[in-house]
C-alpha cells in the first residue's frame, strides 16, 4: 500500500458535548491488489488445513497456523525462518517477545504448547480446555486466554508461571475473542448467536449481547477509540455493535466463509477476508456509518489475515482446492479439498 499523501491523510473532526473531540481519518483510496505470492510448502503428512496468522511487527515474522506445525515466514522476504512441528492441529499463535516465548493454541492436543522465540524449540505444554482455538493476550490481566471450542470454556493463563489461573463457562462454543486492553474481552459464542463480555480481572462473563441479524459469528475486531465491536457471521453478514450498549448500529452484506476482521486505526479501514474468495474493505466515517470502499477478488479458501501496520499490507493464505464431489445422502453438502502442496501466502496492499 502506497502511504497516504497530506490531503488523504486529514480528518473530518467532530466536536462534541464538553471537550470531547473525536476523529475519524479520511477515506482511503480503493486498488488493493495481490502484491506478492509466495509457496510455503506442503503440511505434514499431506493434509491442509490453516488457521491463524500472527504478525510479530518488532522481528516482522509471521507465524502461520499450518495444520500439524506452525511456519515462521520473514514478513518482508517471504523467507521460511524455520517451523514448530510434531504438533496435533494448530489454531493460534501469540508471541510475547518480552518473555522470549510464544504460545500455541493446539485444539487437536488440548494444550497450549509454549516455544522459545529464538529456537523454536518447545520448552512446555499447558493443559487446557477441549479444542482450545482463539488464543489471545490481554494486557490489562497480563494473562492469555484460550477460547476451547469442545468444553464451552475459556481457559486464563499466566505466561509467567505457565499456569492455568482460572476457567471461564462461556455457556456455547467461543470463537474469536479480542481484548479492549482495559480489562474486557469481547468473544463470539458462535452457536448461540451473540457476544459476550468478559471481565479479564474477575475472569467471568459480565454482558451477554444477541448479534442479530448477524449470525454464527466467527471473526471479530474492535475500534478501541469510538466502542465500536465490528462481528463477522457466517450468515454472510457484518455486524457492527456498540459496545456500551450492546446495539447494532449497522450491517453489511459479506462473502461465505468470513474468518477474519481486522481494523486498522490509523487509516479508519476494516478488512474482513471470506473463503469464498473476497476480500472487503470498509471505512469508519463515524462512530455509527461504516461506508463501502471496495471489494477484491482473492482466491478460495483465503480467509485468515495480518496486517502490517507498518506497510499497511494484509498477508492472507491460501492453497488450491479440488472441485466439491458431487452429494450423496451420507455426505449431502461435500466441501472442495485442498490439494497438498499448494500452500500459499498471499500479500495484499495498494
Amino acid at each position: 500500500m502506497k502511504l497516504l499523501d497530506a490531503r488523504q491523510l486529514a480528518v473530518a473532526t467532530v466536536v462534541l458535548a464538553g471537550s470531547l473531540v473525536v476523529t475519524f481519518a479520511a477515506l482511503p483510496q480503493t486498488g488493493y491488489h495481490l502484491l506478492k505470492k509466495y509457496d510455503l510448502g506442503a503440511a505434514p503428512g499431506g493434509k491442509e488445513y490453516w488457521d491463524y496468522i500472527t504478525f510479530d511487527s518488532s522481528t516482522r515474522r509471521l507465524y502461520i497456523s499450518h495444520n500439524t506445525e506452525v511456519k515462521v515466514v520473514d514478513a518482508d522476504s517471504g523467507a521460511i525462518v524455520g517451523s514448530i512441528p510434531d504438533l496435533k492441529r494448530v489454531h493460534g499463535i501469540v508471541v510475547m517477545g518480552d518473555l522470549g516465548r510464544g504460545f500455541i493454541s493446539d485444539g487437536g492436543a488440548d494444550e497450549v504448547v509454549v516455544f522459545d522465540l529464538k529456537t523454536l524449540k518447545p520448552t512446555g505444554h499447558i493443559k487446557t480446555g477441549g479444542n482450545p482455538d482463539c488464543i489471545i493476550y490481554d494486557p490489562a490481566s497480563k494473562h492469555i486466554f484460550t477460547m476451547n471450542g469442545k468444553t464451552n470454556d475459556a481457559s486464563a493463563i499466566d505466561p509467567g508461571t505457565l499456569t492455568v489461573v482460572a476457567t471461564i463457562p462461556i455457556g456455547g462454543r467461543p470463537e474469536y475473542a479480542v481484548p479492549d486492553g482495559h480489562g474486557t474481552i469481547y468473544d463470539n459464542v458462535e452457536d448461540k448467536n451473540e457476544v459476550v463480555a468478559i471481565d479479564s480481572k474477575t475472569n467471568t462473563v459480565k454482558s451477554r449481547w444477541p448479534i442479530a441479524p448477524a449470525e454464527e459469528a466467527t471473526a471479530i475486531d474492535l475500534d478501541v477509540q469510538h466502542h465500536r465491536l465490528f462481528v463477522g457471521g457466517r450468515n454472510k453478514l457484518l455486524a457492527i455493535m456498540n459496545v456500551d450498549t450492546g446495539k447494532v448500529v449497522q450491517t453489511f452484506p459479506i462473502g461465505a466463509g468470513v474468518d477474519t476482521n481486522i481494523f486498522e486505526p490509523s487509516t479508519g479501514a476494516l478488512f474482513v477476508a471470506a473463503r469464498e474468495g473476497t476480500l472487503h474493505v470498509f471505512h469508519e466515517d463515524s462512530a455509527d456509518q461504516f461506508s463501502v470502499v471496495e471489494t477484491v477478488k482473492t482466491q478460495f479458501g483465503a480467509r485468515n489475515m495480518a496486517l502490517d501496520p507498518k506497510t499497511h499490507q494484509l498477508f492472507i493464505d491460501a492453497a488450491d482446492f479440488t472441485a466439491a464431489p458431487e452429494p450423496t445422502t451420507e455426505q449431502p453438502h461435500p466441501q472442495p479439498t485442498p490439494v497438498s502442496g499448494t500452500f500459499r501466502l498471499l500479500v495484499y496492499g495498494r
